[in-house]
């Protein structure tokens, strides 16, 4: 009985993931075609499709490739035991996904108007990975002064709602703002000046002189979910932004 097998870009239309994306898994040793043609075709075959199912499972739960290339290889990994304990993992994010959209609703409704409803302040965070937040916080903690994070904390706790939902609001305006005027440049006048107001949004926060200001931008380098956050107003921000904060604490600020 013949093999079934696939040229790249068969499986590519498959799988959804790009030829380029293929080769590069090729390249690292991660998902290696089953047969090499003499003129260096690839070809896969099923057991290809699935370990990159597999590939496609521990990326979906965010692992890193290297990790995924260690549990894979792993002489005692079981494909069978593999898929359940996935069906598991998922049925516990859709119960999560079910949790959050009925917070999403209940909070809407409250917005909306209906204010016959009881939502308790801790509703608003139901469904939320409470493993995220720990390590976000834990981020925080490492990353600033323990003095200027309990001060953030002691300030945020001051504000009522509405006090806190318009500071972020303004946050988001002076970001939107640095976003639509990023093509005059991030040393100009008119992003120096917004990047003041920037500044300002986070001093309502805690004091921020010059070093952890600059420290800031940093992270919102190299910090995947900073940068997540600020790529959503404009592709290429969040490294702006880095280098605007960067030349604004340099030239305006004192440590």
């Amino acid at each position: 009985m013949s093999i079934k097998q696939y040229r790249v870009k068969q499986v590519a239309d498959l799988s959804g993931v790009t030829v380029r994306t293929l080769h590069h898994y090729d390249e690292i040793g991660l998902l290696k075609p089953a047969i090499r043609s003499e003129k260096k075709y690839r070809y896969y075959d099923e057991n290809d499709l699935l370990r990159l199912q597999q590939i496609l499972f521990y990326r979906e739960l965010d692992f890193s490739l290297e990790q995924i290339s260690k549990i894979l290889d792993d002489p005692d990994f079981d494909f069978v035991q593999a898929l359940k304990t996935h069906r598991q993992t998922l049925i516990q994010k859709h119960k999560q996904m079910d949790q959050l959209i009925q917070t999403l609703d209940q909070t809407l409704e409250k917005l909306q108007g209906d204010y016959s409803m009881t939502l308790k302040d801790k509703d608003l965070y139901k469904g939320f990975d409470q493993e995220k937040i720990d390590r976000w916080n834990k981020e925080v903690d490492e990353k600033y002064d323990p003095e200027k994070v309990a001060e953030s904390r002691r300030n945020i706790g001051k504000m009522s709602k509405d006090q806190f939902n318009n500071v972020q609001k303004q946050g988001d305006r002076v970001t939107q703002a640095i976003a639509d005027n990023m093509e005059m440049g991030a040393t100009s006048p008119e992003v120096q000046g917004l990047i003041k107001d920037h500044h300002a949004w986070i001093e309502n926060f805690y004091v921020c002189p010059a070093v952890m200001y600059k420290g800031l931008g940093q992270m919102y380098v190299e910090n995947p979910e900073f940068a997540a956050f600020y790529e959503k107003f404009k592709p290429g921000l969040a490294a702006f932004m880095c280098e605007a904060m960067g030349h604004f604490a340099d030239t305006s600020l004192e440590n």
